[in-house]
C-alpha cells in the first residue's frame, strides 16, 4: 500500500512537472536552477544547467525517485529491532552494506560529524 501511495504521489508530481515545463520553460528553469542553488548543483561551471536540468520529471527521473523513495521504506530503523543493513559507498567509491564493517561481537558505532 506504502509503495502504491509513493508511486501515484511522485508519478503526479512528474506529470504536473512536465507539465509546466512545457507551459512555463523560463518559470520553470528558475525553479529549478533556485533548487540547484540548495544542492550546489549550479556551483560547478563545467556542469550547467542544460546538462542536469531537462531531466527533471522525465522517465528517468521518475525512476530513480521511486526507486529511492521505496528503498527508503526499507531503510526504517525500530527500536529493539536489528539495524537496516543500509547501502553505504566507501571513499573509494566501492558499494557495500553498513553491516559489512561489523566485526564479531563488538558493537559498530557511526558518527557524523564534520570538521571546519
Amino acid at each position: 500500500l506504502q509503495k502504491m501511495l509513493i508511486l501515484l504521489q511522485v508519478t503526479l508530481s512528474v506529470v504536473v512537472g512536465k507539465t509546466l515545463m512545457i507551459l512555463f520553460p523560463n518559470a520553470m528553469k528558475r525553479y529549478i536552477l533556485k533548487m540547484g542553488e540548495k544542492s550546489r548543483m549550479n556551483q560547478n561551471p563545467k556542469f550547467s544547467y542544460e546538462n542536469w536540468g531537462p531531466t527533471f520529471f522525465s522517465f528517468k527521473y521518475l525512476k530513480f525517485v521511486l526507486k529511492v523513495k521505496w528503498k527508503r521504506l526499507e531503510d526504517e530503523a525500530y527500536e529493539g529491532h536489528p539495524a537496516p543493513n543500509t547501502p553505504v559507498v566507501t571513499l573509494g567509491g566501492e558499494v557495500c552494506h553498513l553491516l559489512d564493517f561489523m566485526e564479531d561481537n563488538r558493537p559498530l558505532i557511526l558518527n557524523f560529524g564534520s570538521c571546519t
